[in-house]
């Protein structure tokens, strides 16, 4: 019985110390997120050692909850949303969820996250009367919402998520509106 309870206390610490790394990880991951997307707010695109470091910092992660802790869900969520936020405003691109190697739950709300720093874009590219920008964010929303509206959510987080594009996409829309009735 003794040998029978080391082991026990020996898979009770190496769980913990893994759930400790994974929060940390996540918490660093998180902080780069926001970096990030500050940066690309800024039109500050020097960030490739920041999405270095967020590319290794991700694969530490596992896709599973295993560790009794939402905060790596989160991390992807973040993530998503600091990488296709950057891919789009840079590249005029959108990564996928195979690309971005992660959960198609995670990515669907980090689309949704998305749509909010996308609504904040359209309002510094209105400060600068950048009509085509603003219109290609609101076009990309639309487009998102649209392929949102086939999904069959279930009530949620996700489903939550959801809500926030809508308000988003009306917040685009009010602010295109503003600029094309100056």
């Amino acid at each position: 019985m003794i040998e029978q309870f080391n082991d026990i206390r020996k898979r009770l610490e190496e769980f913990e110390e893994k759930r400790e790394e994974t929060i940390r990880n996540s918490r660093e991951i998180i902080s780069l997120s926001k970096q990030i997307i500050y940066s690309v707010q800024r039109e500050d695109f020097e960030v490739d050692n920041l999405i270095k470091k967020i590319n290794e910092k991700i694969k530490l992660l596992e896709k599973t909850q295993k560790y009794d802790t939402q905060i790596s869900s989160v991390a992807f969520q973040e993530y998503v949303e600091a990488i296709v936020f950057y891919e789009f405003i840079k590249n005029k691109r959108i990564p996928g969820f195979i690309e971005l190697d992660v959960g198609v739950e995670d990515y669907l709300m980090g689309l949704c996250d998305l749509t909010g720093e996308l609504a904040r874009k359209s309002v510094l590219a209105a400060i600068k009367n950048n009509v085509k920008d603003v219109e290609a964010i609101r076009d990309f929303v639309d487009d998102l919402h649209l392929e949102f509206l086939k999904l069959n959510l279930r009530n949620g987080e996700l489903r939550k998520k959801y809500d926030s594009i809508k308000w988003n996409q009306r917040k685009i829309e009010d602010v295109l509106f503003s600029l094309k009735t100056k």
